[in-house]
């Protein structure tokens, strides 16, 4: 199987500009000061998410004769978003399918950037879609099983490398991998010698399941559903467990409290809007330190995109 190549990433980037931000490392002065931890916040990107890397940058690949049938996506949130607001940019038409369970926040922003939302039982948001495709001749933008989605996402790493070249741990969160597989390219390709680890809940653990019998160990959805960071609920593909077995070093579990605590530790600390999902990478920093390598360490907060009832209770 062919895996992405930094120089796909660098294609990448210079496609996103003007649609994604490049976004700034910031430091924490008030974390331990013998394992200094930079943020890295996608939750400023306009739709408050990384998402809008890998679509900005797979939409820029579609033909020009096919742009006209559109673009339909299936997504629990944040991928939504990002696949509505690009076509927006581009003048495509979006049909988004979103699962029942899908935060009613994402939903609303998702139809506020002018794209069809098409809400379905949770185990069937990837059959709508393709049979939308079908019936409209559209393409495609899946969340994470793309090379040009992992490409886009990718470009993350590159920034990661041009403003902290010293950097020896990358945290990143992981669900159906496109994210970790795009930044671990580039890291390993720039940064050769830090380490790069994906996070993920202990709720939802299947890559971490599966890279320890090195195979993809399947989790129900129903089961991956438990976790409150909604947006790590997918599994990987075979093109994402492909990048993840080649050039993730490890990836690690935080539970549910923790996720929680470091959601209102952000806010208060570091004055950012996390959402769950992007909480994590700061969670493992915090509650799992033996378990990760020590140093310059760069945690992606992936996301800020969460219902106003949540934060209060997760910050009260």
């Amino acid at each position: 199987m062919d895996l992405i190549t930094v120089e796909d990433i660098h294609a990448a980037a210079e496609r996103i500009k003007g649609t994604a931000v490049r976004t700034p490392l910031l430091p924490c002065t008030w974390t331990e000061t013998d394992r200094p931890l930079w943020l890295k916040p996608e939750n400023l990107q306009p739709i408050g998410a990384f998402k809008i890397r890998g679509a900005a940058n797979a939409m820029a690949r579609i033909p020009a004769a096919d742009r006209a049938r559109g673009v339909v996506a299936y997504s629990s949130g944040n991928h939504a978003q990002a696949v509505a607001y690009v076509a927006r940019q581009f003048g495509l038409p979006a049909a988004i399918v979103v699962p029942e369970n899908t935060p009613v926040t994402k939903i609303e922003a998702t139809r506020a950037h002018g794209a069809e939302v098409v809400v379905v039982p949770i185990t069937d948001r990837e059959i709508v879609a393709e049979r939308l495709v079908a019936e409209r001749g559209a393409t495609l933008i899946p969340p994470f099983d793309h090379p040009d989605v992992i490409a886009g996402q990718g470009t993350i790493g590159l920034e990661i490398a041009a403003d902290l070249p010293d950097v020896e741990l990358v945290l990143v969160p992981v669900s159906g991998g496109g994210l970790l597989s795009g930044v671990a390219t580039a890291i390993k390709a720039l940064c050769p010698d830090a380490a790069v680890v994906g996070v993920e809940p202990e709720l939802a653990a299947d890559t971490a399941a599966s890279l320890a019998a090195g195979r993809r160990v399947e989790w129900s959805t129903h089961d991956r559903a438990r976790t409150i960071a909604d947006g790590l609920r997918a599994a990987p593909s075979e093109l994402t467990f492909a990048h993840l077995r080649e050039r993730v070093d490890a990836v690690v579990t935080v539970t549910e409290e923790e996720i929680r605590s470091t959601v209102a530790t952000l806010a208060t600390r570091a004055r950012l809007v996390a959402e769950p999902s992007g909480a994590v990478t700061t969670a493992a920093y915090l509650h799992r330190a033996a378990d990760l390598p020590r140093g310059r360490t760069v945690a992606v907060v992936s996301g800020g995109n969460l219902d106003r009832d949540l934060l209060v209770t997760l910050l009260s």
